[in-house]
């Protein structure tokens, strides 16, 4: 039987003090309350009602009955509201998830979303690897490969990523600036241990392109890492526009060879796929779609200045 129905239709039988008048209030007929009060009674192995032909009397067992039962009712109707609204008003938490490098970046707009939607909690999670968020529970994850493991995931574009040789002027003046790219053959070229940037610098020249072996003189698998050993002079750093943006600006590194751009690649938003999208993931998205490309479009404009190129 369907006990929470019945606990309803019970405690509309106390209420109204009839089962005809809790037929009426429930637009059943009254032989259908007597037979769900009868087949909860008989549920419980205890009688809840003593029956006369003028009036109803709850039995002991009766009246602790209907207190726990108007209770769950209370917290059932509860829960409904809240997973109702669920999809119109942000709240609970929201886990994220995005690479290493890019913790950073994010934290503004994770602080501003936050400000934003209080009732929020942000559990942001940054590894070196691309996760499943169906399989570890992440409502969204940042990454560069569009490709979508799962027909239950949906990816949504965020815009472009790409990276660009940073120097300090201090190793530059003692090493000379490379003017083409072959010329970093004879540089210490820093290597980025880490998969979205790892591998070989490749310049594209018309239908030609230069590849560049990073040495082993030192390598890292944090961008934030790379950046501090390229502003330190141990060689020529290939960094994440974001990363370097900073440092550019404030005249700590040099960006090489503008205006070439590596490893461009496009961003993307990934999330299961809801038939009712929660409101925290939902306005998350919204968020990073309205955001990040302002973010990026700071960044960017700071390296693609001519003044800090050498």
């Amino acid at each position: 039987m369907d006990m929470l129905h019945a606990m309803r239709t019970f405690t509309r039988v106390v209420e109204c003090g009839s089962f005809a008048a809790a037929a009426n209030a429930l637009d059943i007929s009254a032989a259908q309350v007597s037979r769900i009060v009868a087949e909860l009674e008989n549920q419980l192995q205890t009688r809840l009602l003593h029956r006369t032909t003028r009036r109803l009397r709850m039995s002991e067992a009766g009246e602790r009955f209907l207190e726990r039962a108007r209770q769950i009712m209370l917290l059932t109707e509860e829960a409904v509201g809240e997973a109702r609204g669920a999809h119109l008003t942000p709240r609970g938490h929201l886990r994220l998830h995005c690479p290493h490098g890019m913790g950073l970046l994010l934290m503004p707009l994770v602080a501003g979303y936050n400000m934003l939607y209080p009732e929020v909690v942000i559990e942001l999670t940054l590894s070196q690897r691309n996760p499943d968020p169906l399989a570890e529970g992440h409502d969204v994850v940042i990454t560069v490969d569009g490709a979508l493991p799962d027909s239950q995931l949906i990816a949504v574009p965020l815009g472009n990523i790409f990276s660009i040789p940073c120097a300090a002027p201090g190793y530059l003046d003692t090493h000379g600036v490379p003017e083409r790219p072959e010329d970093l053959h004879g540089h210490r070229c820093l290597r980025m241990a880490y998969p979205m940037y790892e591998g070989d610098w490749v310049f594209p020249q018309g239908v030609d392109q230069c590849v560049i072996a990073p040495n082993d003189s030192f390598s890292t698998n944090v961008a934030d890492a790379m950046l501090v050993a390229s502003e330190l002079g141990m060689g020529i750093g290939l960094l994440p526009f974001y990363t370097a943006s900073e440092a550019i600006g404030q005249g700590r590194l040099c960006r090489l060879l503008a205006p070439y751009r590596l490893r461009e690649s496009a961003l993307y938003a990934m999330y299961p796929s809801r038939h009712y999208l929660d409101a925290k993931v939902r306005t998350w998205i919204d968020y990073l779609k309205e955001q990040l490309p302002a973010l990026f479009e700071g960044h960017a404009r700071v390296v693609d200045d001519a003044r800090y190129w050498r």
